[in-house]
């Protein structure tokens, strides 16, 4: 299974996380949030973002997950509240993320994109004891970005 990640060239290198709190993680939780698509990877970094400074360079990365369907567990639209596209739910969704992030359960969890619902978000859980064996960048190249888009 391939997934997708954009970031600045200057943190393409390795496989990190910054451990921000975002809608499915609580600070200090180190989760890699990625997308089934490139196009998809790229519609949640804009909307995710203030601004995108292309002068510093941003790379695609192709990430390579060995899993099999015990590694992968996947949070359903019919078992979230009819609001969860709201930031007003990001500490319910941030709870669910967190419980599945500390009990290690699975590797990945797959979640609906509140951007094209869709579509599916994948986070890698970077504590997860098989991470290492299971998670590896493929491949990687420049990402050039549509000035439309900015």
């Amino acid at each position: 299974m391939v997934v997708y990640n954009i970031r600045k060239s200057k943190y393409s290198s390795s496989l990190k996380a910054s451990g921000v709190a975002n809608r499915w993680n609580k600070d200090d939780e180190f989760v890699i949030y990625t997308g089934g698509s490139i196009s998809l990877s790229t519609l949640e970094l804009v909307a995710h973002r203030n601004a995108i400074d292309i002068t510093l360079g941003y790379k695609l990365l192709f990430i390579g997950l060995k899993v099999d369907s015990d590694d992968i567990s996947e949070i359903n639209i019919e078992d979230l509240p009819p609001n969860w596209k709201s930031i007003e739910s990001y500490p319910i969704l941030q709870k669910i993320g967190s419980e599945w992030y500390n009990k290690k359960k699975s590797l990945i969890l797959k979640v609906p994109s509140s951007l094209v619902h869709w579509e599916s978000n994948y986070l890698i859980n970077t504590s997860h004891p098989e991470f290492d064996k299971k998670v590896k960048i493929s491949k990687s190249e420049d990402f050039t970005w549509d000035k439309r888009l900015l």
